[in-house]
């Protein structure tokens, strides 16, 4: 019964939480109105600048967010136990995650469609524009390098997720040309694109998985399945953040949110009967707090905050609140639901995660044979000694992942993303990204099982549904680059980077050079900057914060609500980073990251010291572009 009391108490504090705190953000502290001017209306131009319902607006912005990062960083973070993960989730996506989102949508609505880091020029100053963009175009350059190498690792691990990630491409087009378009109700073709997903899935499962690695030479390093698929994401990356939002992402975010809302309702079904007859038990299952650990796994504090951030707070979400989903809002007043409402939703996906890496893992774990040629998933004893206890085979079944097998830092988390399991394996920073995404599906095919699911195709479902939440963030992040690198070429005066295309091709260019050819191996290579990522995304969500703080106090308003996340998300991340410069990468003399390491703290500290520098100054003239009348 634990393990559904967690899931149901968790989702009554989110919606709580929603009607309580997100309203007094959302009409008291930030004063939207319905009648507000919207940029999607008054620059509008049917390529980025498109006004949209909210519906089609939340599914974008929720599958934008919640790619693998609600997933990885809680199945990495339950190495601790399960109750700190739990708590920073809850607690952190209603007061930290849910404000940061929800501020960053606001002051790019206001300001034209701008983003954060054009903002942070109009209420700080030019120079902290410039620095906000520099972060930001190194974040992304790792998203991009790294979330190809992601899908590439799932279509290696699970062929039968292949057929439905491509298949939903053109079934997104074709429903965006014929009635996004044209005009007309989206839910009915949805879902009937959502039948055609499941078909698919159903047919990679049991009939055509495609694996390159069969098709593919064994013995050319550029010619293997990461290698290849990575090439091939990238390459759809490129054409999709060029299309116009109306044509591709929004149709396929639309199909993927209603995907979820399938595999949620799937999961908390199979999770209350797992729950009720004593198949999943939470406390059983794995540790609330772990002991002890391993003496190279970094501490809890501050890494905790750096590991699960998707989920809780994240500095990728404040670019997609002011890069894409800005510019598709056509009412102020949906901010609520859409900015502050996606992050407590996708805090629920992490709390089932949490339950799914724990409760669902202790359930056993998962083993593929291949029987007459065919593939065959079964579920395998836990625990190898005598003791069949459903405490004693739940615990093994977790420590079988995170004390042998799973655990992985938060600052090397993709050790292994290339798909092969590291020869010395135990070590915190030695473990690869694979196990973590098994981790989630195998416990979630469990808690599918209880509801008559096969485990096969348990696991063709939620192989599918993370691969396709990992293409909407490649693509909208390449979107979200290519605008970042027109704003830095419009602030250096290189003319040819403001045109989309040329933008786009440097965006994608810079991650396949360091995703391919960069790293000790083909394919391998987003692993060398992947280290940094964790406390980068985090410093940019502190900064982020920073900036919403100065746009309330230019109007007088409240800044503690904002203020206090701010300084945490300031202070843990630039913690975490400072630990593994003299902890880790100093020591073993790896330069390129402790010169990164050193170049983004940098940049940092010289943010916040242009907005101390404003603060003793004094507000004087409010310089934005603000286009809403107070």
């Amino acid at each position: 019964m634990s393990t559904l009391f967690v899931a149901l108490a968790s989702m009554l504090g989110f919606v709580v939480a929603y009607h309580t705190y997100g309203r007094y953000l959302a009409k008291r502290l930030f004063g939207l109105r319905d009648d507000e001017p919207m940029p999607s209306v008054q620059q509008r131009d049917d390529v980025d600048f498109v006004p949209t319902d909210r519906s089609v607006v939340f599914g974008h912005h929720f599958t934008s967010i919640a790619g693998t990062g609600p997933i990885v960083g809680p199945a990495l973070a339950v190495f601790w136990g399960w109750l700190p993960a739990l708590l920073w989730v809850v607690f952190g996506s209603i007061l930290v995650g849910g404000v940061h989102d929800l501020a960053a949508l606001v002051i790019s609505i206001r300001n034209r469609g701008e983003s954060i880091g054009q903002a942070a020029g109009h209420l700080i100053s030019p120079r902290a524009k410039f620095l906000f963009l520099i972060v930001l175009m190194l974040a992304l350059s790792i998203v991009l390098a790294v979330f190809g190498l992601v899908i590439a690792n799932i279509f290696q691990l699970y062929p039968e997720s292949v057929l439905s990630v491509w298949t939903a491409m053109p079934v997104a087009v074709l429903i965006g040309w014929l009635v996004i378009r044209r005009g007309g109700n989206l839910v009915v073709p949805c879902l009937l694109g959502l039948a055609v997903l499941y078909l698919t899935v159903y047919l990679g499962a049991y009939h055509l998985p495609i694996d390159l690695a069969v098709y593919l030479p064994s013995d050319n390093v550029y010619l293997t399945p990461i290698v290849v698929w990575t090439a091939l994401l990238l390459g759809y990356a490129f054409i999709a953040s060029v299309l116009p939002v109306w044509l591709l992402l929004q149709p396929r975010d639309f199909i993927n949110s209603l995907q979820l809302l399938v595999a949620l309702v799937l999961l908390v079904a199979g999770l209350a009967i797992a729950s009720f007859s004593g198949q999943a038990d939470l406390v059983q299952s794995a540790p609330a707090i772990a002991q002890n650990i391993p003496s190279d796994a970094p501490p809890m504090l501050p890494f905790l905050f750096i590991t699960i951030a998707c989920g809780a707070c994240s500095g990728f979400h404040c670019l997609v609140s002011s890069g894409t989903t800005s510019k598709q809002l056509s009412c102020a007043s949906d901010a609520q639901m859409i900015g502050y409402g996606s992050m407590l939703g996708e805090g629920m996906l992490a709390v089932l995660v949490i339950l799914a890496c724990c409760a669902g893992v202790g359930m056993g774990r998962l083993e593929r044979s291949v029987v007459d040629g065919a593939t065959v998933i079964a579920r395998v004893p836990s625990d190898p000694a005598d003791d069949r206890s459903a405490e004693a085979e739940g615990s093994a079944a977790w420590r079988s992942y995170y004390q042998t097998g799973l655990s992985a830092s938060t600052a090397s988390a993709a050790a292994g993303v290339s798909g092969v399991d590291d020869p010395n394996p135990g070590g915190w920073r030695k473990q690869g990204l694979a196990k973590n995404l098994a981790a989630f599906i195998d416990g979630s095919a469990n808690f599918l099982s209880s509801i008559g699911v096969p485990l096969k195709f348990g696991v063709a479902i939620m192989a599918v549904m993370v691969a396709c939440f990992a293409a909407t963030t490649l693509d909208t992040a390449t979107r979200l680059q290519r605008y970042v690198i027109s704003e830095l070429s419009e602030s250096v005066g290189f003319q040819p980077g403001k045109n989309k295309y040329v933008s786009t091709a440097i965006a994608v260019a810079v991650a396949m050079l360091i995703a391919i050819f960069a790293g000790e191996a083909p394919g391998t290579g987003g692993l060398i900057l992947w280290p940094l990522f964790g406390a980068t995304n985090q410093l940019l969500a502190g900064l982020a914060l920073m900036v919403a703080v100065f746009y309330l106090a230019r109007r007088n308003q409240s800044v503690a609500l904002l203020a206090i996340p701010m300084f945490a998300m300031l202070l843990m991340p630039a913690w975490a980073m400072t630990f593994d410069l003299i902890e880790n990468w100093w020591p073993a003399r790896d330069w390129v990251l402790v010169a990164f390491g050193l170049s983004i703290l940098s940049l940092q500290a010289w943010m916040i010291v242009e907005g101390v520098l404003l603060w003793r100054r004094g507000w004087g003239q409010s310089r934005s572009t603000e286009n809403a009348t107070e």
